[in-house]
């Protein structure tokens, strides 16, 4: 049987369970985190609780988390897995997300997702809200109408890079390899070294052949481990 490359989630983490992946990934709420929850299945999922929920909080927390941690998302994860989503105001809250951190070029592909009027963040009162504080300076000339103080912008609400990268094995691959399907791999074997090239593909969302050649390289690693001159240097 074909390989047959695994694009998203089966089912996106929702209430308590996603409260515990946001937690597992530096969003600071007060609950139990998950254990090294899949970073883009969890952004992805947070920004539909606040789009279409109106969950002002943690569309708060999220769009802070992205601006603190974007260089360590993998881009190409992110872009495929919401081509997928048909909400507009889903789509319209990543694509002003590219426009404001346009200068990571890999980001700033996410602005193709959405090329419609620009949507408000509120259902009701955008345009008296705007007449009153502003616009958010993060979403000025994107696709959504933020006015300035409706998404809290707090450092303390998330963890710093130092702090993630202590304790999420995918996360501190990705500070090591860059934000890539490889670095998710290689935490993958961290984790599990007996994955075939068929299930680390599929539990990272990569391609048969890098899993495969991940796993070559993994071998090679692991059987110099036992040369007496074997020196990690990563």
């Amino acid at each position: 049987m074909p390989f047959s490359r695994k694009v998203e989630a089966e089912a996106m983490p929702l209430g308590p369970e996603l409260t515990a992946d946001m937690v597992g990934i530096g969003m600071l709420f007060a609950a139990e985190a998950s254990d090294e929850p899949n970073i883009e299945d969890t952004i992805r999922a947070a920004s539909i609780e606040g789009l279409e929920d109106d969950d002002l909080r943690v569309l708060a927390v999220l769009t802070t988390w992205i601006e603190v941690h974007h260089p360590r998302v993998n881009a190409d994860r992110l872009l495929r897995s919401l081509k997928r989503n048909n909400s507009p105001r889903v789509l319209a809250y990543w694509a002003s997300i590219g426009a404001w951190l346009g200068k990571d070029r890999r980001l700033a592909r996410l602005t193709a997702l959405y090329d419609g009027p620009r949507i408000d963040i509120l259902r009701t009162g955008t345009t008296f809200q705007l007449k009153r504080r502003g616009e958010d300076t993060r979403f000025r000339g994107t696709s959504m109408r933020v006015p300035a103080g409706i998404l809290r912008d707090r450092r303390s609400d998330v963890a710093s890079p130092i702090e993630l990268a202590r304790r999420h094995r995918t996360y501190r691959c990705r500070v090591q390899m860059g934000p890539s399907f490889r670095a998710d791999m290689w935490a993958a074997l961290e984790d599990d070294p007996q994955l075939s090239p068929a299930q680390l593909a599929r539990r990272t969302y990569g391609s048969f052949a890098t899993a495969w050649n991940v796993k070559q390289d993994w071998a090679l690693l692991e059987s110099a481990k036992g040369d007496p001159g074997f020196r990690t240097v990563c």
